[in-house]
């Protein structure tokens, strides 16, 4: 009976109320170190701002990003009414790279998103069940990875067609090995530990103890590797609408208005400038807070 009793305690792990204190230790020293350090303080505050411009978009843009244009002041410098000029149609540069943050939050989270839950999953049934199925698996990731990411979105983008959704679903496609390596190999070193074990003995299914006792050591490296994959998503997406395999006219992308505004660079350059540092500052913002959050969460660095 007592060695039922200890098998289900380490199968159960630490206490819930100790584990929740642990977890909220975690967190809490985490972001502790983020804030004293003032590179992952500079891209958490970008992305804060980022964040906040496109969920405020409709009260921080002047004008509407599609339908105020005005083709008599096309490629107007900036001035007091319009603070960045206007674009080759007309229209007000800044309310589209306002409405053009909603855009990028967009494909970063649904990109970024597809490929962790497509990554995780292959993932942890490679690492978890191992032998052939994780070489088949993990195989079919070194394949993707062989591929430039840029190249392989190119072509999936080409295949499904040109459009913002094909062109999210291209970005999640190339990231998802990133993901399915990084769990792969956290399942490898959790699924021999003792309390593992614990739980097979007492019944516990595969899935119960990959969702309750195998992700839960994975989140910490998962959550590094979205926050750095968000911006590059940003980026990818910006570059495919550029190519015009992304977002289409008229929509607001701030990669499409780089490709519009490609033609009056010489003439207007403030077409281009605007959204240009835009990509840079949000990709610049989420690469610092990805940075300082895997130097938080790194155990080894804590002294």
């Amino acid at each position: 009976m007592s060695d039922i009793v200890s098998l289900q305690l380490k199968a159960n792990g630490p206490q819930p109320q100790s584990n929740d204190k642990e977890s909220k230790g975690l967190w809490a020293d985490a972001l502790k170190r983020i804030v004293k350090s003032k590179i992952s303080l500079l891209g958490l505050i970008i992305v804060a701002v980022f964040l906040l411009v496109a969920l405020f978009a409709p009260v921080i843009a002047p004008y509407d990003p599609i339908k105020d244009s005005d083709l008599v002041k096309r490629l107007e410098a900036p001035s007091g009414d319009h603070i960045m000029g206007r674009d080759s149609q007309g229209r007000d540069v800044f309310s589209r790279l306002v409405y053009g943050a909603r855009i990028s939050v967009k494909i970063g989270v649904i990109s970024v998103g597809f490929a962790l839950v497509l990554g995780v999953t292959l993932g942890a049934v490679a690492g978890f069940y191992g032998k052939w199925l994780d070489g088949i698996i993990m195989r079919l990731m070194d394949i993707l990875l062989a591929f430039p990411s840029v190249l392989l979105a190119i072509a999936i983008t080409a295949v499904l067609g040109p459009e913002l959704r094909n062109a999210m679903i291209a970005i999640g496609i190339v990231y998802t090995p990133h993901f399915a390596r990084i769990v792969r190999s956290t399942v490898l070193s959790v699924k021999a530990t003792e309390y593992i074990e614990a739980a097979r003995a007492i019944g516990c299914s595969d899935l119960r103890i990959i969702m309750c006792h195998v992700l839960p050591n994975c989140m910490a490296p998962i959550i590094v590797q979205s926050t750095l994959s968000v911006g590059t998503a940003i980026l990818d997406a910006a570059a495919l609408s550029f190519l015009g395999l992304g977002a289409q006219p008229p929509d607001p992308e701030w990669g499409a208005m780089l490709s519009d505004g490609r033609s009056y660079l010489q003439k207007a350059p403030h077409v281009m400038i605007f959204p240009g540092v835009a990509i840079m500052f949000v990709v610049l913002g989420f690469n610092l807070l990805g940075d300082g959050l895997r130097d938080a969460l790194d155990p080894r660095l804590k002294q």
